[in-house]
């Protein structure tokens, strides 16, 4: 089994990116969306967490630069019916933390918001996975106030993906404390439109 990948970043293209190892192996991995865009440059060293998935088809290894992660990826392909594109397309929509917290929480509108996950997915995989995550740790929900709320439907609806919202909410929360909606939105927009470098 491949459990990690570490070398240098050479390419990075749509959900794949190779990373070139010390011995001279690149290592094409798929990743979320959520790992991609923490990435570094290209050039830059990086290590990731992999799992190995291995079908008819062909044999694929998934990312992710948290081991915690990938445990909960492979807890996602322990659904029946559910493959590692469709474990990827929750984690890249929701993050891994909403991604369990939506389980747990038996919430069947936030998982059928996924790309290729309808009502029956959902509840088939809160069906077969509730009990499973009992000993996963996520971090708590960034929003928890009728402010946040408004602030995240405000942000969906100008394209941000889930888990931008996410990590501009609680980024946001974390600098300014309690705020009203308007100044939690601009607060959200400023950190969403500054480079993560700059901020």
């Amino acid at each position: 089994m491949i459990a990690v990948v570490s070398g240098v970043l050479a390419d990075r293209n749509g959900d794949t990116i190779v990373i070139q190892t010390d011995g001279g192996v690149g290592y094409a991995v798929t990743v979320p969306l959520g790992v991609f865009e923490r990435l570094p440059p290209p050039g830059s060293r990086c290590t990731l967490h992999t799992e190995l998935v291995v079908r008819e088809d062909g044999w694929t290894l998934f990312g992710f630069d948290r081991a915690g992660d990938r445990e909960i990826f492979r807890r996602l392909l322990g659904a029946s019916g559910f493959g590692p594109k469709l474990a990827l397309a929750l984690l890249s929509s929701l993050g891994p933390d909403r991604t369990v917290r939506s389980i747990q929480s038996r919430d069947i509108a936030a998982l059928s918001t996924v790309p290729g996950i309808g009502r029956k997915k959902a509840e088939r995989l809160i069906l077969e996975l509730n009990d499973r995550f009992g000993d996963v740790a996520v971090d708590a929900p960034p929003r928890k106030s009728s402010a946040g709320d408004q602030a995240a439907r405000a942000l969906a609806a100008l394209g941000y993906s889930p888990v931008q919202v996410d990590e501009a909410i609680r980024a946001a929360v974390s600098a300014d404390g309690a705020a009203d909606s308007a100044a939690l939105i601009r607060r959200a927009l400023q950190i969403l439109t500054t480079p993560k470098g700059a901020r």
